[in-house]
């Protein structure tokens, strides 16, 4: 029970002999997108530079490779498709629960330093 791994990536789209194949197959895969990600680093397109949603768009695209390569590290290489799926909701909705978390954190803290910057005066005193 322990060998038998699904032996397929992209949700079955391309399927592997062995164990060995799948990990080369995502191996090229992961370096692939990590070709492009230092192809686009190196020559920064000028398309690329205009903002969306605050950031420059090539920020955007690297933000989006880069959880691409982590699902996939941790889908295939860390055998999360072969858990159950409560498991995978657990681990799935505790990080994005944490992210979210920070993020809010940050902003705060941020906007107060950013505040006490801006108007030379603390807001609260703790």
């Amino acid at each position: 029970m322990a060998d038998t791994h699904k032996l397929e990536i992209f949700r079955g789209l391309i399927k592997f002999k062995s164990n060995t194949q799948k990990i080369w197959g995502v191996l090229i895969f992961l370096s692939i997108v990590t070709a492009i990600e230092v192809v686009l680093g190196i020559y920064k397109p000028e398309v690329l530079n205009g903002h969306f949603i605050g950031m420059k768009m090539l920020n955007w695209i690297f933000i989006l490779l880069t959880i691409v390569k982590a699902y996939y590290i941790t889908w295939d290489f860390m055998h999360m498709r072969d858990e159950t799926a409560s498991l995978r909701r657990m681990v799935v909705w505790t990080s994005v629960f944490l992210i979210c978390y920070l993020i809010f954190i940050l902003l705060q803290e941020g906007g107060y330093v950013g505040n006490v910057f801006t108007n030379s005066y603390f807001k609260h005193d703790f």
